[in-house]
Protein backbone atom coordinates (compact mmCIF):
# COMPACT_ATOMS: atom_id res chain seq x y z
CA UNK A 1 0.00 0.00 0.00
CA UNK A 2 1.37 3.44 -0.91
CA UNK A 3 1.68 6.35 1.51
CA UNK A 4 -1.08 8.11 -0.43
CA UNK A 5 -3.39 5.12 0.01
CA UNK A 6 -2.56 4.93 3.73
CA UNK A 7 -3.23 8.64 4.26
CA UNK A 8 -6.51 8.47 2.35
CA UNK A 9 -7.72 5.37 4.18
CA UNK A 10 -6.74 6.76 7.59
CA UNK A 11 -8.50 10.07 6.89
CA UNK A 12 -11.57 8.25 5.63
CA UNK A 13 -11.55 6.02 8.72
CA UNK A 14 -11.61 9.16 10.90
CA UNK A 15 -14.26 10.80 8.70
CA UNK A 16 -12.18 13.76 7.55
CA UNK A 17 -10.94 14.97 4.19
CA UNK A 18 -7.34 15.38 3.10
CA UNK A 19 -7.88 19.15 3.28
CA UNK A 20 -9.02 18.88 6.91
CA UNK A 21 -6.02 16.70 7.75
CA UNK A 22 -3.72 19.22 6.09
CA UNK A 23 -5.13 22.02 8.23
CA UNK A 24 -4.85 19.92 11.39
CA UNK A 25 -1.10 19.61 10.84
CA UNK A 26 -0.65 23.27 9.91
CA UNK A 27 -0.23 22.77 6.17
CA UNK A 28 -2.19 24.26 3.30
CA UNK A 29 -4.37 21.73 1.46
CA UNK A 30 -2.62 22.53 -1.84
CA UNK A 31 0.86 21.93 -0.38
CA UNK A 32 -0.40 18.78 1.33
CA UNK A 33 -1.81 17.49 -1.96
CA UNK A 34 1.51 18.13 -3.75
CA UNK A 35 3.40 16.25 -1.05
CA UNK A 36 0.93 13.35 -1.33
CA UNK A 37 1.32 13.15 -5.11
CA UNK A 38 5.13 13.43 -4.93
CA UNK A 39 5.42 11.14 -1.90
CA UNK A 40 7.68 13.66 -0.15
CA UNK A 41 6.43 13.60 3.43
CA UNK A 42 9.11 13.55 6.09
CA UNK A 43 8.87 11.16 9.03
CA UNK A 44 8.04 14.02 11.42
CA UNK A 45 5.16 15.10 9.16
CA UNK A 46 3.79 11.56 9.10
CA UNK A 47 4.08 11.38 12.90
CA UNK A 48 2.22 14.71 13.12
CA UNK A 49 -0.54 13.25 10.92
CA UNK A 50 -0.74 10.26 13.21
CA UNK A 51 -1.23 12.48 16.25
CA UNK A 52 -3.83 14.60 14.43
CA UNK A 53 -5.72 11.42 13.55
CA UNK A 54 -5.50 10.04 17.07
CA UNK A 55 -3.26 7.29 15.77
CA UNK A 56 0.39 6.28 15.84
CA UNK A 57 2.55 6.44 12.70
CA UNK A 58 4.51 3.22 12.26
CA UNK A 59 4.97 3.31 8.51
CA UNK A 60 1.20 3.26 8.69
CA UNK A 61 -1.45 4.41 11.13
CA UNK A 62 -2.43 2.44 14.22
CA UNK A 63 -5.63 3.40 16.06
CA UNK A 64 -6.43 2.71 19.70
CA UNK A 65 -9.21 0.31 18.69
CA UNK A 66 -6.68 -1.86 16.83
CA UNK A 67 -7.48 -0.73 13.27
CA UNK A 68 -4.30 -0.34 11.20
CA UNK A 69 -3.72 1.19 7.80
Amino acid sequence: MTIEQKINLAAKYKGISQAELARLIGMSPSNFNLKVKRDTFRKDELEKMGKALGAEWFCGFRFSDGFEV
